[in-house]
């Protein structure tokens, strides 16, 4: 894997974007990569996708349950292991309702709030599953800022949205 340069939110968006081609194209889902970071030594900490893992799972969700298995401890106590400075890159704003049941992805970030700094998204979430998502501000309200890494919109949005019968 190339060395992407500190600070390079964009390369960080387009290696969670190549993620996001790896997910199979489904009408019922978006097409979505992620990438954990640690800022203090710029290394990937892990990286996933939609539909990676078995069952309905969202990049986010792959990301942080791989990162659990490797330090063998449940996802719900990843911030007692992991560094304290992270960033999330993921491609659509986290989910903030699971019309599966699973546990949304901003509820997986809240629970690393101290620990995940800052989470940056190539867009916002579409309104074609969930209306009003939510994730932005309950992240926002819980000191998380949410930054919005520009110039790969229409990539993104392609991608995550193949697979959808289009109207």
């Amino acid at each position: 894997m190339s060395t992407i340069q500190p600070g390079d939110h964009r390369a960080y968006m387009q290696l969670a974007l190549s993620l996001a081609q790896k997910s199979p194209p489904k009408p019922t889902n978006y097409r979505v990569g992620a990438v954990l970071v640690d800022l203090s030594s710029d290394k990937i900490l892990a990286t996933g996708y939609t539909l990676e893992l078995p069952g309905n799972t969202h990049a986010e969700q792959c990301c942080l349950i791989k990162l659990a298995e490797q330090h063998g401890v449940p996802e719900e106590r990843l911030s007692e292991v992991l560094p304290s400075k992270l960033a999330l890159y993921t491609t659509v704003e986290p989910c903030s309702k699971r019309l599966s049941g699973n546990l949304p992805c901003v509820e997986r970030v809240l629970r690393l709030a101290g620990t995940i700094r800052t989470v940056y998204v190539g867009i916002m979430e579409p309104e074609t599953f969930v209306t009003e998502n939510t994730g932005r501000k309950s992240l926002q309200d819980a000191g998380i800022p949410v930054v919005h890494v520009e110039g790969l919109e229409a990539d993104i949005l392609e991608v995550a949205t193949a697979g959808h019968i289009k109207s």
